[in-house]
């Protein structure tokens, strides 16, 4: 029998309280040879160093300090890093791959909450749900008195998705139970094929804009992403058009979303922001016609044990030598898949 690695869990403290109950632990333990504790905040202290040494494999989350190359340079025998989160951005660099090292993320565990909320913030969108309950005056009027917010229904609507990213793919599957909506994508990157079995068609984004009722924003971050919806973008939206974000708040203009929304054009759900989070006098905190929430659609809660299933059944994967389901490669890096 092959011998258990030898694996490090790196993270903060309230992230391994919220991966690890009683069972998981246990898993943990029957997989890998582990130190007690098994847990570590910090990699530069000489007693973390030496367990560093030591370290086959680590699982890693939230909190979790920068693999620079000083500290990977303290870790001679690692071979794996699975990451129990989102993005492994900010956490390693290339050097990563220069040594050979495996990385698999839990990004695609995480997607399902992001894209349960986003197809809530849709259907919410097609009935202007958030923005008639901020305004009690104009909701409780009745239904026949509900005027300047268009037409609310989630019938024969147009959603347009930006970016076929694991979330919005995952969101295309979702807007199924809306028979009845045409579904588009813009993503430069996608096979029509693909997007075409997914059951939606891949437009350029400057065709898409002006058609759809929702736009929902899933892009990866990048220099180049930045504004990606700016005004310009915005200007061409139709008329009570919402804009939907939980990918990242640099994608969308602030200031030109803010303008849109307050001259009464758009409306907004923006579970992310740019800054985040956004000061209290921001001008999207200022209208009723943008609804702001405090980054929840990732993982929080009991949706937190699906990562770390996800990151035990990598490490179960990967000391069996099998396949690994969600490695994250140097190409993906350098495209931004990663995040």
């Amino acid at each position: 029998m092959q011998s258990k690695p030898h694996a490090l869990v790196v993270m903060s403290r309230p992230s391994f309280e919220a991966h690890f109950d009683s069972p998981r632990l246990r898993r943990l333990a029957a997989l890998a040879d582990i130190d007690d504790p098994c847990w570590t905040d910090e990699l530069d202290s000489p007693a973390a160093r030496a367990r560093l040494a030591r370290a086959e494999v680590l699982l890693t989350s939230w909190g979790a300090p920068e693999l620079t190359p000083d500290r990977l340079a303290a870790a001679p025998r690692l071979k794996a890093v699975l990451h129990g989160a989102g993005s492994v951005r900010g956490l390693m660099g290339d050097e990563v791959w220069s040594r050979g090292i495996r990385v698999t993320s839990a990004a695609d565990a995480n997607a399902v909450p992001v894209a349960e909320y986003t197809l809530a913030a849709i259907i919410f969108a097609g009935k202007k749900a958030p923005f008639l309950a901020a305004s009690a005056k104009d909701a409780y009027g009745g239904w026949g008195s509900v005027t300047g917010y268009g037409d609310l229904s989630n019938f024969e609507r147009c959603v347009g998705i930006v970016g076929f990213s694991r979330i919005g793919r995952r969101v295309v599957d979702l807007l199924k139970v809306l028979p009845a909506t045409t579904v588009l994508v813009a993503d430069p990157y996608a096979d029509p094929a693909e997007v075409a079995r997914a059951g939606a068609t891949l437009v350029p984004l400057e065709e898409m804009l002006p058609r759809v009722h929702v736009l929902s924003v899933h892009a990866p971050e990048l220099a180049e992403t930045r504004h990606l919806i700016g005004a310009g973008e915005l200007s061409r939206l139709p008329d009570m058009a919402t804009v939907i974000n939980t990918a990242r708040g640099s994608l969308v203009d602030s200031d030109a979303l803010a303008a849109e929304c307050a001259a009464g054009r758009l409306f907004a759900i923006l579970d992310v922001t740019d800054p985040e989070p956004l000061p209290g006098d921001s001008p999207l905190r200022q209208t009723a016609r943008v609804m702001v929430t405090p980054h929840i659609a990732g993982s929080l809660g009991s949706e937190i044990g699906r990562l770390t299933d996800h990151v035990l059944d990598e490490l179960a994967r990967w000391t069996r030598s099998l396949p690994l389901r969600a490695e994250i490669t140097a190409e993906h890096w350098a495209l931004g898949l990663s995040a």
